[in-house]
Parts: structure tokens; C-alpha cells; sequence
């Protein structure tokens, strides 16, 4: 079995595969603070819920875009598992041609989405997730990675209001219904969702222009069920797509060292 972790810079999403089938899914909260013993003891714990053992992994394939937490997990690979993970950045065998000025600055976590996005649902497909940014990936027809667009999460927008501004209070994200707010809470949650709307659709306009009318669109991320639902444009939502980029990386990446 494989385990698969994307380490975001607020949620940490592990997921466990047996071949192609995705055997569990979990979604924790981004430590830094944590040690390399806290993280084996935990996903040990989460693995024997699901009746899977730790001797029964035998791959490991992290994305990360904590750099400092890198060091903690190979630690936790290694001693909890046995295992030397490989982690997805320069170097790495994706099978995607990166067309970015400096490939190096593409988040790992971007690249296996547009990996799997391109596997899963063809060429050429927009990848919106929904995480602490949001973030729009094009890939070409051909399965080229073009580049994309980097926008403020939700809540960091929600946490810069709260921050600057001295009465206006946290609110949870949440569809209000309505576009007038009759209150702070309510004007504060319309702004917050139906600003995301909007983003989301005018960016998608705008990509459609450049890619064409025919791009496909998926959407993923932590928020990804709540935006993209009232978006105009109804992408489906694939809550695994970068667990499942890192499994097919992985394989790529083991079928090369094979035959070398």
C-alpha cells in the first residue's frame, strides 16, 4: 500500500492507496510545531482505525509546501515506517511538461493536481483549489503545464477583515442565501461567498478566453463543495485529486527507476 500526505499551509491531507483504489482519506490541521514521533503516532492511529497496519505501507509520496516540515516527516517516515519517502519537487518524474518561468516555484501540491486532473478528465482542464489560496492551473491539450492564477483564500480574507478592521467580528464561511445582508455577520458572509463566486467565474471567463470554450474545469480543495456548487460554470468537485496525483507520480516515478 501507499501513503500519500499534502502537506498544505493549513490542512494536511493523507490518503492510503492499494493500486488505483483510494482506501481511506483524512484531513488534519497543519502543525509546524509538531514532532516527527507526534506525526508517526498519529497516522499510525488513523491507519489502525481503517484496519491497515504500518508493515503493510510500503511506499510513501509526500507534496509539501511547508519546507520546514520536510525534515520532520522524512524523520517520521523513516522511523515509524522504515521507509525513505519521496517528496514531489525538482527532479521529480511527473510525465508533465512544466512551461513556468522558474518550474521550481510551482507549489508541489498545483503540479500533482494538474497531473491527475489531466489523467482523470483529459486536456485542456482548469484546476481550481480551494485552500489557503485559491489557485486556477491550466493544462494543455497536449497535458502541458501553462501556468495559473494565484488569488487570497477565504479565510485569509476573512482573517485580513478581522484583523484591520476594529468592529467587525469573525463569521463562519458559509452560503447566506442572500446577496443583501441585513446584518454584519450576514453583509460579512455574502461578501466573503459571493466575492469568491464572482472571482471564481470572472477568472474562469477570462482562462476560457485564452484556452478556449471546449476546457474542462474541476474543482478540489477544502472549500471546493461550497463555491463551486453556486458557480454558474457546475464543476465537479474531486476531493482526492491531488492524493490521486501523487499516486500516479509515484508510480511514474517507480516505473523509471526500474528500468534504469
Amino acid at each position: 500500500m501507499l501513503l500519500v500526505i499534502d502537506v498544505g499551509n493549513t490542512n494536511t491531507v493523507l490518503g492510503v492507496f492499494e493500486g488505483p483504489q483510494l482506501l481511506a482519506q483524512w484531513r488534519l490541521t497543519t502543525s509546524r510545531e509538531q514532532t516527527a514521533d507526534e506525526y508517526g503516532i498519529l497516522i499510525r492511529n488513523l491507519l489502525s482505525l481503517d484496519n491497515a497496519q504500518r508493515h503493510e505501507i510500503t511506499g510513501i509520496m509526500i507534496a509539501s509546501v511547508v519546507p520546514p516540515l520536510n525534515p520532520v516527516l522524512a524523520e517520521m517516515a523513516e522511523k515509524y515506517f522504515r521507509l525513505k519517502p519521496s517528496f514531489l519537487g525538482p527532479g521529480t518524474r511527473t510525465g508533465m511538461a512544466i512551461h513556468y518561468e522558474n518550474p521550481q516555484e510551482v507549489g508541489a501540491d498545483r503540479i500533482a493536481n494538474s497531473v491527475a486532473a489531466f489523467e482523470k478528465y483529459g486536456g485542456p482542464c482548469i484546476i481550481v483549489d480551494f485552500g489557503t489560496a485559491i489557485t486556477f492551473d491550466a493544462v494543455s491539450l497536449k497535458g502541458e503545464y501553462l501556468g495559473g492564477v494565484i488569488a487570497p483564500g477565504i479565510g485569509v480574507s476573512a482573517e485580513a477583515l478581522f484583523e484591520h478592521t476594529a468592529r467587525l467580528p469573525r463569521v463562519e464561511i458559509r452560503d447566506p442565501q442572500r446577496v443583501i445582508g441585513t446584518n454584519t455577520v450576514a453583509s460579512l458572509q455574502s461578501g466573503l461567498f459571493y466575492g469568491a463566486v464572482a472571482m471564481m467565474d470572472g477568472i474562469l471567463d477570462r482562462l476560457f478566453t485564452e484556452l478556449g470554450n471546449d476546457t474542462k474545469v474541476v474543482a478540489t480543495g477544502g472549500q471546493a463543495m461550497l463555491v463551486a456548487g453556486a458557480s454558474k460554470f457546475q464543476p465537479p468537485v474531486d476531493a482526492s485529486l491531488t492524493l490521486e496525483g501523487l499516486r500516479i507520480i509515484y508510480e511514474r516515478s517507480q516505473t523509471v527507476a526500474r528500468h534504469k
